[in-house]
């Protein structure tokens, strides 16, 4: 996480460890990976402690290399085929009603790893259809074939961020393009129109704010539902620095003008990230 003096809108208590304790042992006997982890997520210890948390299948190892995350990049690992079942077991463990899973980008994977995803709603699915599912997923390069393949899987959420504005793409995002992560967002809905549809984008890297309208824009004539905007934290020192602390004030703002645009909900505030919070932005 960034050092330095953040404004006092940006300080967090941390529950206790112990009331986190209960998940992260969970985790390491099933040997799973989270976002929260992995992406050094700023409210690790609080979903921890509220007994949840975003589920990262397909290893630690991203095969690209986006400027502002803390995923690890490097050559991915071997796909764990007991994967799915142990995220399943992790979920009836912790009593979930809703579930938030994410993954590494696969490039390096024929279908960029959708079974994968397949198989984890089954097995997640088979202990109670009334359980709800959110994937957080690649752009899989914009591939139809494999957008069809995932449309048909039995979840209720679809996720994709399109991270940023138009404008910082090369430098936050070089290896992504954003008119393909709006082409995905439409596509799944066009291919499954009982889906929520979902995005989300981080500030402070740079953006104006009549730019991060025209996202907003740009995503409801994609006719996604739900919109996420949080504060962007720098991981590292080797990661893109922070150029502006967004002030509450701005986050309300911009939560009531996405709800005119007619998102059914929009989560805007410093802390807000893809999946915080997910299951209450689906009411």
């Amino acid at each position: 996480m960034m050092k330095g003096k953040f404004p006092e809108w940006l300080k967090k208590r941390l529950p206790t460890q112990d009331k986190w304790m209960h998940v992260e042992d969970i985790l390491k006997d099933l040997n799973l990976n989270t976002v929260c982890q992995s992406a050094e997520c700023p409210n690790q210890g609080e979903c921890f402690a509220n007994n949840t948390a975003t589920f990262m299948i397909m290893g630690r190892n991203c095969t690209r290399n986006c400027r502002f995350c803390a995923v690890t990049s490097a050559k991915p690992e071997k796909l764990d085929s007991l994967e799915p079942a142990h995220v399943a077991e992790a979920v009836k463990r912790l009593g979930l009603k809703y579930v938030v899973i994410t993954s590494v980008t696969r490039d390096d994977l024929e279908d960029g790893g959708v079974s994968h995803f397949i198989k984890t709603v089954e097995e997640i699915k088979k202990i109670s259809d009334d359980i709800k599912i959110e994937l957080l997923t690649p752009d899989f390069k914009g591939e139809v074939d494999i957008l069809k393949m995932l449309a048909e899987a039995n979840f209720e959420v679809f996720n994709h961020n399109v991270e940023t504005i138009p404008r910082l793409y090369s430098t936050v995002r070089p290896e992504a393009d954003y008119q393909q992560s709006l082409f995905v967002l439409e596509k799944m809905k066009d291919l499954n129109d009982q889906i929520y549809t979902k995005s989300g984008i981080m500030v402070g890297l740079g953006e104006k704010k009549e730019e991060v309208i025209e996202v907003m824009k740009d995503l409801r004539g994609k006719d996604v539902d739900i919109l996420t905007i949080g504060q962007y934290l720098q991981p590292s020192s080797m990661h893109l620095k922070v150029k502006e602390f967004i002030t509450p004030e701005l986050f309300a703002e911009y939560k009531t003008t996405g709800e005119s645009l007619g998102f059914k909900s929009v989560v805007s505030e410093p802390f807000a990230r893809s999946s915080y919070h997910a299951a209450e932005s689906l009411k």
